[in-house]
């Protein structure tokens, strides 16, 4: 198994970045707009579109709004098993830290993943600063 873990601080506070990351179907206009081209939710299936063009599954495993946590899982023949977390912890009033968790089988796809996660998590970063101005 591999499990990667990617943080960023972002200039926004944890309420604001909490509320659009908790929007299971809009990271293509309040997440990660750009990186994300659009996203299209059935039930608890989102279908993921990335820049580039490469799409992605994804069913919804739990939203905790007490701990700022969402919680998926990819559904595609790439993986045995994939479970990742996305929290927003607070950092003072305007700033929190967002923390993206993931672990998956098999573990061989793993740098290819790293950068996938970094670049998202760079998106979001831009996207949620440029958004509170």
């Amino acid at each position: 198994m591999a499990t990667l873990h990617i943080e960023r601080i972002i200039e926004a506070s944890a309420d604001f970045v909490w509320d659009r990351l908790r929007d299971f179907g809009a990271l293509h206009t309040r997440v990660a707009p750009g990186f994300i081209l659009d996203t299209v939710v059935d039930g608890d299936i989102r279908t993921v579109t990335f820049d580039g063009g490469l799409v992605m599954r994804e069913r919804l495993i739990a939203i905790d709004d007490a701990h700022r946590r969402i919680v998926y899982s990819i559904l595609a023949d790439l993986f045995e098993h994939h479970s990742a977390s996305n929290t927003v912890v607070p950092e003072g009033e305007d700033r929190c830290r967002f923390v993206w968790v993931v672990d998956f089988l098999p573990g061989d796809p793993k740098a290819r993943i790293e950068d996938m996660m970094n670049a998202g998590a760079d998106a979001i970063k831009a996207a949620m600063e440029k958004a509170v101005g």
